[in-house]
């Protein structure tokens, strides 16, 4: 399934994108086509990946079918089992330098680094008119995505947020289930995470003791637009995300996993007001890292022939509450996952893409009569081939930046909200800009230093 978007005006890109700051000439991806030469469906793609370890090397194994023309890390431990299973890629350690040396010997690129430099390299492949795979979150800050969304539309290129869920089975089941009136109209969502706690949460534990930065890792380049301070070795290789200058906590990173089913099967668009409350949290003295428990309320109005809509995000030590239909199934509520509320009944599914779909009781799910399927499906469930096929279709895959980032700004939005628990904080979608909370609109972005660009 694609999610066409209509292209935004073609004005000069130098003028009207962040990707002018990198200084260099913005390519649109028909033309990069007609450079390299037209390309048969059955000729590998030239594909660079930034972030090569960790959930890197899983997108890895996700294009390796194709012919990987470099490999791009900061941090050669995390890289060695990727450079060892592609001896032929190209080493880099600076994305820079990579488009430098090989610009048009690459056709498409996977950013799979922390959160903090997914804008600065993911523009830097757009400017050069390179297809991307992005993972999820779509960036750090929401004004980050609305220029990503914007360079990905005046492009053309062919992108993918890593909300690998999107391709499966079981979100095609869940929306055409919700579209077929199976609960009725929907009012209320339930969905969180209680994973990994001891990532998301640092408030409490101690400050990391000074250390030197290990001689495999570049510190410099991993902190990447971000201002140069001290080497933070809780923060490497993967606890980043507990860290609110990195990452964005547990939130973020599972709404574009959890959110997504409900997000496309009621085109629920952009909230409202947000209210955050937190647990084992000062959002003032711990604004560096993630609450030991949280409970987000997201407002949605009224959309098309649907109702306003009440989306209640719980993780951490905060989860899910029961509802009283498992009792007759003698279940335990989804710790990760979502149950959505209707009307006419009650759904509850697990993570990535609607994970385990079932209608509560089994006694309803039974007697459910399953409507036609309506919706294509991707073969396999594969996100990465569904973006490989795209760009040799010349088509929009399934999760574009349009699509994607517009679901990761709802955890982005929930994050600022954390930092401002106990206010309802109401947000103009249009505007960028929350209404009532100056404090918050400060959050929208921030500041890279001089050779980043942006």
């Amino acid at each position: 399934m694609s999610h066409r978007t209509s292209p935004s005006s073609r004005r000069a890109f130098l003028q009207t994108s962040a990707a002018a700051a990198w200084g260099f000439q913005f390519v649109p991806a028909h033309v990069v086509r007609a450079q390299n030469g037209s390309r048969s469906p059955s000729e590998k793609l030239r594909i660079a990946v930034i972030g090569c370890g960790g959930r890197g090397a899983v997108d890895l194994k996700g294009v390796s079918g194709e012919d990987i023309v470099a490999l791009c890390d900061v941090d050669d431990r995390r890289a060695a089992k990727s450079f060892e299973e592609h001896p032929k890629a190209r080493r880099f350690k600076d994305f820079r330098r990579m488009f430098d040396a090989m610009n048009h010997e690459i056709d498409a690129v996977v950013v799979a680094t922390p959160d903090h430099t997914h804008e600065v390299a993911c523009l830097a492949a757009i400017g050069h008119g390179k297809h991307v795979y992005c993972e999820k979150p779509l960036a750090h800050t929401i004004k980050e995505v609305r220029r990503m969304r914007k360079a990905a539309l005046e492009s053309k290129v062919i992108t993918q947020v890593g909300n690998q869920g999107h391709s499966s089975h079981t979100i095609r089941l869940f929306t055409e289930w919700v579209q077929a009136g199976a609960i009725g109209n929907i009012t209320e969502i339930h969905a969180g995470c209680d994973v990994f706690p001891e990532i998301y949460c640092r408030v409490g534990k101690p400050a990391s003791p000074p250390a030197e930065v290990p001689k495999e890792l570049d510190w410099d380049l991993w902190l990447g637009p971000l201002k140069s301070h001290a080497y933070e070795p809780a923060a490497v290789p993967r606890d980043w995300r507990g860290f609110s200058a990195y990452g964005n906590g547990c939130i973020a990173d599972w709404v574009c996993h959890i959110i997504d089913p409900s997000y496309w099967a009621l085109d629920l668009g952009a909230p409202s007001a947000i209210t955050a409350e937190v647990t084992g949290y000062d959002p003032v003295k711990d604004a560096a890292y993630y609450p030991r428990g949280s409970r987000i309320t997201f407002e949605f109005a009224g959309r098309g022939s649907r109702g306003p809509v009440k989306l209640i995000w719980h993780d951490g030590v905060t989860t899910i509450p029961t509802p009283p239909e498992l009792e007759e199934d003698k279940r335990k509520v989804v710790g990760t996952g979502a149950v959505i509320i209707g009307d006419k009944g009650k759904i509850m599914h697990g993570s990535h893409g609607a994970g385990s779909v079932r209608i509560i009781p089994e006694s309803k799910m039974q007697a459910f009569k399953l409507p036609p399927e309506t919706l294509p499906r991707v073969e396999k469930g594969d996100h990465h081939q569904d973006w490989l096929d795209a760009i040799r279709a010349n088509r929009p895959a399934g999760s574009p930046f349009e699509y994607g980032g517009a679901l990761s700004e709802i955890g982005l939005l929930g994050m600022i909200a954390i930092r401002h628990a106990g206010q309802r904080l109401e947000w103009d979608n249009d505007a960028v800009a929350f209404k009532n909370a100056p404090s918050a609109n400060a959050l929208l972005d921030k500041e890279y230093r001089p050779g980043w660009g942006v």
